[in-house]
């Protein structure tokens, strides 16, 4: 069912199926590994499939991934950077998670997976920033967290004429009128924003597209709790 399921997904959005046997394997890790460890509420195969591997594939079809550097800040269980990795092998993957479990959890997905190439990083990404600032072509992030917050989290870690790329719901349009302000400190510009249907369900998410224009002050990102308590 779950194999079926994503085929006729990968098709729906134009995309090959060769990355199935793979996110299939995966989905056995992460239902396994979740029996002991709570990396997903999202247990049906079903949903699986739809809401966090076609989720995340659709992010390929709205930017151009290839051959890019990728970081995915706050990934989790690996989502939406590893779906993206199996999906398009050329991408230069770093997943950045601050608990280890989760990381052990993705070190042993990649190995199974024999995708050596990927780093699997515990940090914080504002303690990740400082060794790696303005080192990557485009950061995603799926995380739950406010997008004044995340902008500070992920900017930082992007080149200039690159994008941080947050998924949000349909009805973001107010944190992103929030987080201009910030946006705009940190050397980024809201350059569009596109609303995208997972296939085979009702449910639509938003990809926006902040662009780096221009260097993040290197005051930037401040601790955590700084950033927490008074946000941009």
């Amino acid at each position: 069912m779950m194999e079926r399921l994503l085929r006729d997904g990968l098709s729906a959005l134009g995309l090959p199926p060769e990355g199935v046997p793979a996110l299939l394997r995966y989905a056995e890790l992460l239902t396994e590994k979740n029996k002991v460890m709570n990396l997903t509420a999202i247990t049906e195969p079903a949903d699986i499939a739809a809401l966090h591997f076609l989720d995340s594939a659709a992010l390929l079809t709205l930017a151009d991934f290839r051959g890019k550097t990728v970081a995915d800040v706050g990934t989790g269980a690996g989502f939406p950077g590893l779906p993206l990795r199996i999906l398009e092998p050329s991408v230069r993957l770093t997943l950045l998670d601050s608990l280890n479990k989760r990381i052990d959890f993705l070190k042993e997905v990649c190995a199974d997976l024999g995708l050596a190439d990927v780093a699997c990083v515990h940090a914080r990404a504002e303690e990740f920033a400082a060794s790696h600032r303005e080192g990557f072509d485009i950061v995603t992030s799926r995380a739950v967290a406010s997008l004044p917050l995340l902008a500070e989290l992920c900017l930082p870690l992007v080149k200039q004429g690159g994008y941080f790329l947050p998924m949000k719901s349909v009805d973001s349009g107010a944190e992103l009128e929030s987080a201009a302000h910030a946006i705009e400190v940190l050397g980024g510009a809201v350059e569009r924003s596109a609303d995208y249907a997972i296939p085979g369900t009702d449910v639509r998410h938003r990809l926006i597209f902040i662009k780096k224009v221009r260097e993040t002050p290197k005051k930037y990102p401040r601790t955590f709790a700084k950033i927490k308590k008074n946000p941009l």
